[in-house]
């Protein structure tokens, strides 16, 4: 699994967009976790708006209020039943109020939250969306509503989302669903369940329709992108014969059914697996100019026995192997990754070999995290959470004040270049700036004028911050 956690500003955000239809009991949806999370909650909310449901900016005012979870670390655990218990404190008001909890913390959590502490009506898990109208209607009549089976079959695939992101520009659409990879550390393959491929029709029609309404840049999603396999019956891999293999759809093939939808539509994916990371997608990538020259490739750590007692698939060298891949074929790509800091039985001489792999490779971007412990997996039944604390804590701090020098290192080399920028949103920090996104995912701002939301602009970087380029339109 490579689960991709939103920064942490990001964690806990409301998907806000209010839906037009002003008829209907009000819904409010609330979002942790990673990308997929977020996609889920878009299907959520078409289930239910086509049942009558409007969605809400407003918690006090929703008549149901559902929160989409992640269980991949214990604070974003935490983070959701102090919601909760915030959630609850409203019904004292609105006695007729709904609460419930969907995706990854469902199944696990299911008996604390409805029975032990008594936070929520009902508990739904991410192959469940479906039974929604019903469950509500249980929750209705008084009586607890679950439903937390595992599907291996469903996708969603023929449920058009309802966009409620922030900025219109940018859309998630869902490739896949569950893992395979069985990470010693990683809960998600007990909580969104087997890997199951999409029929790659319903995405390039998802990702067309996201165009012809607006949006100009899609993001694929899935757990490991590189191992999507369509057969046309929707067959596992490991059940195909050869010559069903060799006419089954890859995602190589697949980002370039969805690149050929329009020039003006950005395509981007997350997240790969670099065990299954193979030179047949850096070559599609290499091949059109609107899929980003952007690759999130986890490493998790730099030492391969920690990698093997991960069950990550591959070595340091291996590793090493597709960074040189990525740099040969797409010389002008950007890289991020995934670090785990204090995984059981890391020695000091390992961490060593973490930074020092990052000093090789020098990622523009890095998500990093100390170990944390999660139920189920193969970590928690065979290894000891052996490192301290305090061990965890300074080796996170080494990984991220190494990772921050990086960061300004591949900023500053584009200083003095011209970039394509994809329109997003008023800068953060002046309503006369405007900012966007390069090919590589960095964030670039420069003069509003009569620039808009969706516009490509030419953007010559004149200086940086840390991690922003800032420039002047050109061209």
């Amino acid at each position: 699994m490579e689960s991709k956690i939103i920064d942490e500003s990001k964690q806990g955000e409301a998907l806000v967009r209010e839906t037009e239809n002003k008829g209907g009991k009000k819904l409010f949806l609330e979002s942790y976790g990673c990308q997929m999370n977020f996609a889920d909650s878009e299907i959520v909310a078409s289930i239910l708006i086509d049942k009558g449901y409007t969605t809400t900016t407003d918690y006090k005012e929703a008549d149901l209020i559902f929160v989409n979870t992640c269980a991949i670390r214990e604070n974003a655990e935490s983070r959701v039943r102090q919601r909760l218990h915030d959630y609850k404190k409203v019904k004292k008001t609105n006695k007729d109020l709904l609460i419930g909890v969907l995706g990854c913390m469902a199944e696990r959590l299911k008996h604390q939250f409805l029975e032990q502490e008594k936070l929520v009506d009902m508990v739904v898990g991410p192959d469940a969306y479906r039974d929604l109208p019903n469950l509500i209607a249980v929750a209705e009549g008084g009586q607890q509503a679950i439903n937390v089976i595992l599907s291996k079959e469903e996708t969603y695939a023929d449920i058009s989302p309802v966009r409620l992101d922030h900025n219109g520009v940018s859309a998630f659409v869902s490739i896949m669903r569950g893992c395979d990879n069985m990470c010693s550390f990683c809960v998600v393959p007990f909580t969104r369940g087997r890997e199951r491929s999409r029929e790659p029709e319903t995405i390039v029609r998802e990702a067309r329709e996201a165009f012809e309404k607006g949006y100009r840049e899609v993001t694929l999603l899935g757990q490991n992108v590189n191992s999507y396999l369509w057969s046309g019956g929707g067959l596992k891999k490991e059940s195909l014969s050869e010559e069903q293999k060799a006419n089954a759809t890859t995602f190589a093939q697949l980002l370039e059914m969805v690149a050929l939808i329009h020039p003006d539509l950005r395509v981007r994916y997350s997240t790969s697996h670099p065990k299954d990371m193979g030179d047949d997608v850096l070559h599609m990538m290499a091949k059109y100019e609107n899929i980003c020259k952007y690759v999130h490739l986890p490493v998790q750590s730099g030492n391969s026995a920690l990698l093997e007692k991960m069950n990550r698939g591959y070595t340091r060298e291996w590793y090493l192997d597709r960074i040189a891949a990525i740099r040969r074929i797409l010389p002008d790509a950007a890289i991020s990754s995934d670090i785990i800091a204090g995984f059981c039985g890391e020695t000091e001489e390992q961490h060593q070999e973490t930074l020092s792999l990052m000093e090789e490779v020098k990622y523009e971007f890095a998500y990093m995290f100390s170990y944390s412990e999660r139920p189920k997996t193969l970590a928690e039944r065979k290894y000891k959470d052996d490192v301290p604390d305090s061990v965890k804590g300074r080796r996170l701090t080494e990984i991220v004040d190494l990772q921050r020098k990086h960061s300004e290192i591949r900023t500053k080399e584009g200083v003095g270049k011209v970039h394509r920028v994809l329109v997003e949103n008023v800068s953060k920090k002046s309503a006369e700036m405007m900012s966007g996104r390069n090919s590589q995912n960095t964030v670039v701002v420069f003069p509003k004028g009569s620039i808009k939301k969706g516009d490509y602009v030419n953007v010559l970087a004149t200086s940086c911050t840390s991690g922003t380029l800032i420039g002047e339109v050109v061209g």
